[in-house]
């Protein structure tokens, strides 16, 4: 092929997305100042995955995760390090019939309840919570599983099963489970010892043996005195965050009401601490129920396509914990009406975490948006991506002496399109765009100020300012947040 004989990659230009792009703007997905997806997939054809990768002060924020917050035409689950998105667009939320809810992991005296036992609804949900739970308190140590973790497994499926099975609604939670656990009580010297717990299970035993929490307490009960003994104390230390009393508060009862994401217009702000990951198995635990509790909504009640879409912006994606079997949900989660949006300042925080299944989840991301990023593994990769283009190579060879000779040879020869070097002088307001199957674009980042919706922003306005501070009394009262001039009142249907 003449002109290709070694690429053909060259930048995109507008006709070549016009074709994804909605005609009604608010239905788009913006991606660069020149370039936005319909939300639509039967119309792109292309799952609504994106892969945003930058590094610190690239503008994630700003450039990608605002503007597609202010579209407002899904439900939103917003990923919020510091919670300034929230003050930044809370009002215009709330204005635009929004519901609104806050998980806060860094002041839980700002947060909505949430208990992840409200959502336990067979024993495979048991499984998952425990998986979840183990897998982000396991101090950074994603090796394989131990004696001693496979045993702790199966004592906190024993509780958690009892708790669920046989305690009284508002019983269901993780100080019923400290409850269990301290009074728990291993004698090395006296292997007949019975403490409340065991009596506990084996009247349960007597009741049905077959129980769920009875089987997993009798693998657990295997193990010698001494062992026991370690296991207890090895539970005890993951759940040492609850000896935070605000904590055990906030997971008492619930107040997130999940499933309603799918079913009208909500935006939930999960505030973590991108510096401390003490707090970062609870919103793995969240993020795992969610995409769950939507699957099986979908398929169960709305024919396998959720009535709202629902969009999640997991800004420090790298930093909120590991979902268990996340490169298979986002697979999975296209056909019921449910994206993600994986936000990353680069290549390397997602292997870190997810080991080989980085390739996987970046691949299932039709869309991969660049801001920019001077990690040089990611600026490889970046350059492999756009690929290689056909160029004429011309040497001039000059000989000089007493027979003085000069030469002119002609080559074509490949080149990549942006260098891994060049892809690193990228200018602050470029990015580089991809689309699966379309060619690469090179443009410049959305202008936050030109959405229509910007004025609505405390960016505008400072009087725009969406204020958390708000108070929760009991169950049957309502939790406020106030703006600097008006109040809101936050939906807390249950």
């Amino acid at each position: 092929m003449r002109g290709v004989e070694h690429g053909s990659a060259e930048w995109g230009s507008k006709s070549d997305i016009k074709d994804f792009v909605d005609k009604t703007d608010d239905n788009n997905m913006i991606l660069t100042n020149t370039e936005s997806i319909s939300i639509n997939t039967r119309k792109t054809l292309r799952n609504n995955n994106i892969a945003v990768i930058g590094g610190s002060g690239s503008g994630k924020t700003r450039f990608f995760l605002k503007p597609n917050l202010m579209q407002l035409h899904s439900s939103y689950v917003i990923t919020d390090p510091k919670g300034t998105v929230l003050l930044e667009c809370g009002k215009m939320l709330v204005e635009s019939g929004y519901n609104l809810k806050v998980l806060n992991t860094i002041n839980f005296k700002k947060s909505m309840h949430y208990n992840p036992f409200s959502y336990i609804k067979e024993e495979k949900d048991i499984l998952k919570f425990v998986n979840t739970l183990i897998i982000n308190t396991n101090d950074g140590q994603n090796t394989k599983e131990d004696f001693w973790v496979k045993a702790e497994r199966l004592l906190f499926q024993a509780l958690i099963g009892y708790i669920h099975y046989e305690c009284a609604e508002e019983e269901k939670n993780f100080e019923t489970l400290l409850t269990l656990i301290d009074n728990m009580e291993v004698r090395e010297d006296d292997e007949d010892f019975k403490s409340p717990v065991d009596i506990l299970f084996l009247e349960l035993e007597e009741q049905n043996p077959k129980h769920f929490a009875v089987r997993q307490y009798k693998k657990y009960k295997l193990s010698a005195g001494k062992t026991a003994k370690s296991i207890l104390i090895s539970v005890g230390a993951r759940l040492a965050p609850f000896d935070i009393d605000v904590l055990r508060e906030i997971t008492k009862y619930d107040e997130m009401d999940l499933s309603s994401i799918g079913e009208k217009k909500t935006a939930l702000f999960i505030i973590v601490d991108d510096t401390d990951p003490t707090f970062n198995f609870l919103v793995a635990i969240l993020y795992t129920q969610l995409f769950n509790l939507l699957c099986n909504l979908a398929d169960d009640k709305y024919n396998g396509r959720l009535p709202i879409h629902v969009r999640c912006l997991l800004d420090e994606f790298a930093n909120i914990g590991q979902i268990p079997n996340f490169e298979k949900l986002i697979a999975t989660i296209r056909s019921r009406e449910i994206s993600a949006c994986v936000i990353l300042q680069n290549i390397s925080q997602l292997k870190a975490i997810y080991k080989d299944n980085s390739a996987t989840i970046i691949g299932n991301c039709d869309t991969l948006l660049f801001l920019g990023s001077g990690e040089e593994e990611t600026q490889k990769n970046i350059s492999s991506k756009v690929g290689k283009t056909t160029i004429d190579h011309v040497s001039y060879n000059e000989s000089r002496g007493q027979n003085s000779s000069m030469s002119v040879n002609h080559q074509i020869i490949a080149r990549d399109l942006i260098t891994p070097s060049e892809v690193g002088l990228l200018k602050t307001d470029e990015c580089l765009l991809f689309l699966r199957g379309v060619k690469p674009f090179k443009s410049k980042k959305f202008t936050l100020e030109k959405h229509k919706r910007y004025k609505l922003l405390s960016d505008y306005d400072e009087k725009n300012l969406f204020n958390i501070e708000y108070s929760i009394h009991d169950t049957s009262d309502s939790s406020w947040i106030e703006s600097t001039e008006e109040v809101y009142e936050l939906n807390l249907d249950i």
